[in-house]
């Protein structure tokens, strides 16, 4: 299937939602289309490898009989069931009943079945709690299945789902569904509620725009970005993960090149958007061997391997990606000043955890690593315990690309940001100005970056080149000047170059002008003169 056929499938997903929707909850609504659409890519993966296990004992559907072939086995093999489910565990690491899968679920919701809500919960809980693996985990555990949106009764709440199930199962029907179709689909339905969410999506969605040039950024050798793409990233981090986009974008931007990521590492503080990112990754194939989101909070780094210690077992990252929140309001602990991630630079102040986020970030990265963050402008410039933060990063030659973007690219805020580039250990001495903020299409609702101005972005940053009025390189010397302050238009200037104007040219072009008006004048008065009419003033011959 190809890309216009993947998005058609989450435009039709996506009407499906708009009609339903109704009077209800938008982010229960936007659960229960991605549970349902996560349940048909396990059933579907689940039974295309219960069939390569079963070989030739895998039944052929009879005539009349509505079970799922699975159903059929289960029933005629009783005493194989156990043994069966265990090496599925091994092989595709978890477990769905014949009951819970979509097409039993299907069919249960196009007969208006009373046990179809019922057994959905059992069906989830039964992923969740009995699967096997730690990635299923309370996976479910947001869907609301019980909200009065959906009706006051248990009836009135099995019909409403299974209209809703009906119309999904329509609109999956119209396309092929194999993983990366499915995927996409959801991908575009996250935006497309994000869309509609206003600043609530800020907290879990950054626009595929903005994601492309971070991905394409730290995808590049970080030492010598000029080379192109590394073929590897053993690791990347995400520690403000949101539904996981950002992390799965990096994998998407190295397979063209053949490259591969051995480890997908995120972290996200809001439950529901924690079980969206886990949702995503399985959707995209990612195995759940080759993931690990963690559900806490970041600036309290309450995740207990990352707290480790030991030098040689503590946790460094390839690759750091993050879309953190805005100017975030924290409360730091007195004790958080000698908090590894922050005693070398001081704490970010409690107005903004700009930095804080930053530099957890940034404590994680290998020393030949690269991280890419989006930040406020506020970053670059404010004073007090930032301008002291913002100061010993550059000193210490770990600020390496500053780029400006336009304004109104986010759903979540109409100011301008940055993206920031560290590395630990960096090639060059200076810093690199990118100034894109003029460089966009003009949106009805969101500005939009197209893929002329990402590539733009993405290839001064690789080769470093400079450009008038857009990219300048810029010594150490000259920042420390400017108060290490690193507003971009203190070293790219935007101000048009007025032309400069020849006043012989200009005179000589002026009476050629005066000569044509005479010479129309003294034509149009000799039909006056005919006419017997006035004629006009300025006729006269030019001597």
């Amino acid at each position: 299937m190809n890309d216009k056929d993947q998005k058609q499938l989450g435009q039709t997903l996506w009407r499906i939602a708009d009609q339903l929707r109704g009077a209800m909850n938008a982010d229960d609504f936007r659960d229960y289309m991605l549970a349902f659409l996560f349940l048909r890519y396990l059933s579907d993966n689940y039974e295309a490898a219960a069939k390569r296990e079963l070989g030739p004992d895998y039944p052929t559907p009879k005539d009349g009989d509505t079970r799922v072939p699975l159903a059929q086995w289960y029933a005629s093999n009783p005493s194989d069931i156990a043994d069966f489910e265990a090496q599925m565990r091994r092989k595709v690491h978890y477990v769905i009943k014949p009951e819970h899968l979509w097409a039993s679920i299907t069919r249960l919701a196009n007969q208006q079945h009373i046990d179809l809500l019922d057994t959905l919960r059992n069906g989830f809980k039964y992923i969740e709690n009995e699967s096997f693996q730690s990635a299923f985990s309370g996976l479910f555990s947001e869907i609301n299945l019980g909200s009065e949106k959906l009706g006051r009764t248990h009836t009135e709440k099995n019909g409403k789902l299974c209209d809703i199930i009906k119309e999904i199962a329509k609109g999956l029907a119209e396309f092929s569904t194999d993983v990366d179709v499915l995927g996409d689909a959801y991908e575009y339905l996250i935006g497309q509620f994000a869309a509609g969410s206003g600043k609530k999506a800020g907290e879990f969605y950054t626009p595929q725009q903005v994601s492309n040039i971070l991905s394409r950024i730290v995808s590049l050798d970080s030492q010598d970005p000029s080379t192109g793409p590394v073929k590897h990233l053993g690791s990347v981090f995400d520690f403000a993960c949101g539904s996981g986009s950002l992390l799965l974008n990096v994998r998407k931007t190295l397979k063209p090149s053949g490259g591969t990521i051995g480890r997908i590492v995120g972290q996200e503080k809001n439950i529901t958007t924690y079980n969206l990112a886990r949702m995503n990754m399985l959707l995209h194939g990612v195995k759940d061997t080759e993931f690990e989101i963690y559900h806490g909070d970041t600036l309290l780094n309450d995740w207990d391997v990352l707290r480790e210690t030991n030098p040689a077992k503590m946790p460094k990252f390839d690759a750091v990606v993050a879309n953190p929140p805005f100017s975030y309001r924290w409360e730091p602990k007195s004790d958080m000043g000698d908090d590894v991630r922050f005693k070398n630079y001081g704490l970010a102040p409690k107005s903004a955890a700009d930095f804080a986020f930053l530099l957890h970030g940034f404590h994680y990265l290998k020393d030949q690593g690269v991280m890419a963050i989006i930040l406020p402008h506020g970053v670059l410039f404010r004073g007090g315990a930032e301008e002291r933060i913002r100061t010993k990063l550059l000193r210490d030659g770990h600020i390496d690309t500053v780029i400006g973007l336009p304004a109104n690219l986010f759903y979540s805020t109409g100011i301008p940001v940055c993206i920031l580039v560290l590395k630990k250990c960096k090639k060059f001495d200076d810093v690199l100005f990118i100034n894109a903020a003029e460089h966009f299409d003009k949106g009805k609702r969101q500005n939009v970056l197209n893929p002329e101005h990402i590539s733009k972005i993405v290839e001064t940053y690789q080769h470093r080149r400079e450009e008038d009025r857009y990219a300048k390189r810029v010594d150490m010397e000259r920042i420390e000047k400017e108060g290490f302050n690193l507003n971009i238009s203190r070293y790219i200037s935007t101000a048009q170059t007025e032309k400069e104007i020849s006043l012989e040219a200009t005179h000589a072009e002026l009476v050629a002008i005066e000569a044509r008006i005479r010479e129309a004048t003294r034509k149009h008065n000799v039909f006056l003169r005919e006419l017997g009419l006035p004629e006009l003033p300025g006729g006269q011959e030019i001597r």
